[in-house]
């Protein structure tokens, strides 16, 4: 009898032990990108709040920044810490993270998830995971030249260029009243000749040149060297251009109103808000066309950050629930306001008034390219091409050298 009133005894304790378990709730462990002091940390922060306050639930949200995640998001996986959500740039989860993650598909539908998401972003996220859906875009960003309109209305460029002729044109204009037409720095340069080289052979053809080192033997290589040594030649690069260390340009040329083109992210507009202040009005063109090009001003770098959930979470529904919260209706409108983003959410209309002129960008897009239409994709050649390409801008070597140089570093 003691025996069986001391098993009865435990199986209550136990009873009453889930039933608190039960009562405060699941844990939901997010690693996010971002960092609790940038306008995206914090909108993160008060849309998990939300969501536990709705829900019971609880999120465990550890802010671990660009470098933590990048570093450290795959070995903790491997060593199986709990993590059931995180987030990155949508190309890097769903190619170099893709394992981890699980397939959304049931999830999204369920929830009717996709009537209200942008259908793009969508399809690029299900393209970029090899046609399943496997993360959820929220910060939409586009690629693009981005540029001072107060200097173009200076110079009288009514049309922003849509072909290199026309880019050349508005550079003379420019360069005329005084200002420096096209500015970079190290972090971003060689996205302008990815793009270049993209518009000439596509970014399959990009990808082909560096990761088999074809780069005498793709004679669009040369032609789009060429382009940018006539640039250099013609003044129409920022004198810096050559050896500019990431941010000094950006947040001095072209926020002081000295350079007026930039080709950079949507994202640069909240960068450098605290330089340029509330009265700098931006514009924004897609990389024009190019002579001979097999694509135009619709093709472009876009995407977004993207939120994934483990596949080894036991707490999917819960962490789609808490992905829902973020990238839909208040919270999506509330990152979009702060971080000077696009929304994610298309019932959200309103965009930032800096992004406005992104918007007509965004919207005549229908090729989408990677990261820097590929040239990056080879991380052994990626520091030889920043550097040759430097030089290039900087007038100090030729375009045969620049190709000499690739091609011997390939080797």
């Amino acid at each position: 009898m003691k025996k069986l009133i001391s098993l009865l005894l435990m199986v209550a304790l136990l009873i009453s032990t889930a039933g608190i378990v039960s009562a405060e709730g699941k844990t939901v462990v997010y690693w996010t990108m971002w960092e609790s002091t940038e306008p995206q940390g914090k909108v993160l922060k008060q849309a998990a709040e939300a969501y536990e306050a709705s829900s019971g639930n609880k999120v465990d949200l550890q802010f671990k920044g660009r470098t933590g995640m990048r570093e450290g998001l795959q070995p903790a996986l491997d060593a199986g810490t709990t993590i059931d959500v995180f987030d990155e740039d949508l190309d890097r989860v769903n190619n170099t993270w893709r394992a981890y993650t699980r397939d959304l598909e049931e999830l999204a539908a369920a929830a009717n998830y996709e009537e209200t998401s942008n259908a793009g972003l969508m399809a690029a996220a299900r393209e970029a995971a090899g046609g399943t859906l496997k993360s959820i875009p929220y910060q939409p960003f586009v690629f693009a030249f981005f540029y001072n309109a107060a200097i173009f209305e200076e110079c009288g460029i009514a049309e922003v260029p849509a072909t290199w002729d026309e880019l050349l044109a508005a550079c003379e204009l420019i360069k005329a009243k005084g200002y420096v037409p096209i500015t970079s720095d190290d972090a971003y340069i060689i996205t302008n000749f990815g793009y270049h080289l993209a518009r000439l052979i596509g970014e399959e053809g990009v990808r082909r040149v560096v990761d088999n080192g074809e780069w005498a033997e793709e004679p669009a290589v040369l032609t789009a060297a060429k382009a940018y040594e006539d640039l250099a030649k013609k003044g129409y690069l920022s004198p810096t251009i050559g050896s500019a260390v990431w941010p000094s340009n950006q947040n001095g040329e072209l926020a002081f109103g000295e350079a007026a083109i930039y080709l950079n992210g949507s994202w640069l507009p909240n960068e450098v808000k605290d330089m340029t202040g509330p009265d700098f009005r931006w514009g924004c063109f897609s990389y024009p066309s190019v002579e001979n090009g097999i694509n135009g001003v619709e093709a472009s770098n876009f995407g977004a950050q993207v939120l994934a959930i483990n596949k080894d979470s036991a707490v999917a529904q819960e962490t789609f629930d808490l992905i829902q919260v973020i990238t839909k209706g208040e919270f999506d409108a509330l990152l979009s306001k702060e971080s000077i983003g696009i929304p994610a959410d298309s019932s959200n209309t309103e965009w930032p008034p800096m992004l406005s002129a992104v918007k007509n960008v965004m919207d005549s897009l229908a090729t989408r390219f990677s990261w820097a239409a590929g040239i990056e994709n080879n991380v052994n050649m990626t520091p030889y091409i920043k550097q040759a390409f430097q030089q290039l801008c900087g007038g100090q070597i030729t375009a045969v050298q620049f190709v000499e140089t690739l091609e011997t570093a390939s080797k």
